[in-house]
């Protein structure tokens, strides 16, 4: 990482750089093609070229932007670095092969896609050094109208919750989720939507500034942290408390483990009826903690005019 970084500095030595993440991807696409069962477990089961590229091209940014002067602090560098790498491992390492063959597996997968993952980024505050750090060619592209736009309607207070709760809900009807564990493409969809939506709620819940320039104000973010919990808390409940087998999708699959269908899905209701609500929590304590600090730097400011 470091070397890549200095080479980041460097027009020449970035398009090198390029040329060796291109490298590396190839080499993981191979194995990944030839070998898949006969790699360790930290390789990819299936590899996919846009986590790959989006994985090594989002780190390898934030470090070039911290090279060149644009740093957070500490701890929310190592909040993002562990946010982008968790959202990494369970797609691409053979956890992935568990998400596909248990339920409750599945479910800490969209957990840490949707929740602790994004919510680990959005601690980090990485924008403006990723930013330092990309080039100069792809900014022009978010900044472009689409991609504001699009950012802006999906952060709409109305909308961010709605979506927010909404995918979950989706993806796990279950006829929906039968179709979706039995097509690659639908499946890739999902985790992607899962791992987007996240990080947009976390981060506009997760903002520390005020408003101005934050997109919302103190209450509306605790509002929209606490509001999502409910309809999440529901539809875990149910999962945990039911006995009937809402997801026979994985008989076809096959369960890799000894434990029952019913088993299996009160483990994966339990994942998304706690600590899918605790991230809720601590989002409001944190959200408090900001609306702290600044009453605190307010009365500072008062007090030295």
């Amino acid at each position: 990482m470091a070397a890549m970084t200095l080479a980041w500095t460097k027009d020449e030595g970035g398009w090198l750089a390029y040329g060796a993440l291109l490298a590396g991807g190839g080499v993981f696409y191979i194995l990944c093609r030839e070998f898949p069962a006969d790699l360790p477990f930290w390789m990819p089961w299936e590899f996919s070229w846009p986590v790959f590229l989006l994985t090594a091209l989002t780190l390898g940014w934030f470090a070039n932007g911290w090279a060149r002067g644009e740093r957070v602090p500490a701890w929310r560098a190592a909040c993002f670095v562990l946010g982008v790498l968790a959202s990494y491992a369970v797609v691409q390492t053979h956890y992935d092969y568990l998400s596909q063959h248990m339920f409750f597996f599945h479910r800490f997968q969209h957990l840490v896609l949707h929740h602790l993952g994004p919510f680990l980024i959005a601690l980090g505050g990485a924008g403006p050094t990723m930013w330092r750090g990309m080039p100069d060619f792809f900014k022009p592209v978010l900044k472009s109208r689409a991609v504001r736009g699009t950012v802006d309607f999906i952060q709409h207070p109305a909308v961010a919750p709605v979506v927010f709760v909404g995918l979950i809900y989706v993806w796990l009807l279950p006829e929906v989720h039968a179709r979706v564990m039995l097509d690659v493409n639908l499946y890739n969809l999902m985790n992607w939507s899962m791992s987007i939506d996240g990080i947009f709620f976390w981060c506009l819940v997760l903002d520390p500034r005020p408003k101005p320039p934050a997109r919302l104000g103190t209450g509306l973010k605790a509002l929209l942290a606490v509001g999502v919990v409910p309809p999440q808390i529901l539809v875990g409940a149910l999962l945990a408390l039911t006995d009937k087998d809402i997801y026979p999708v994985y008989r076809i699959c096959g369960r890799i483990f000894a434990i029952s269908a019913i088993t299996d899905q009160h483990y994966g209701g339990l994942i998304l009826w706690i600590p899918s609500s605790m991230m809720s929590v601590i989002a409001l304590l944190l959200i408090l903690n900001n609306l702290r600090l600044a009453n605190e730097k307010a009365e500072k400011a008062r007090a030295a005019a």
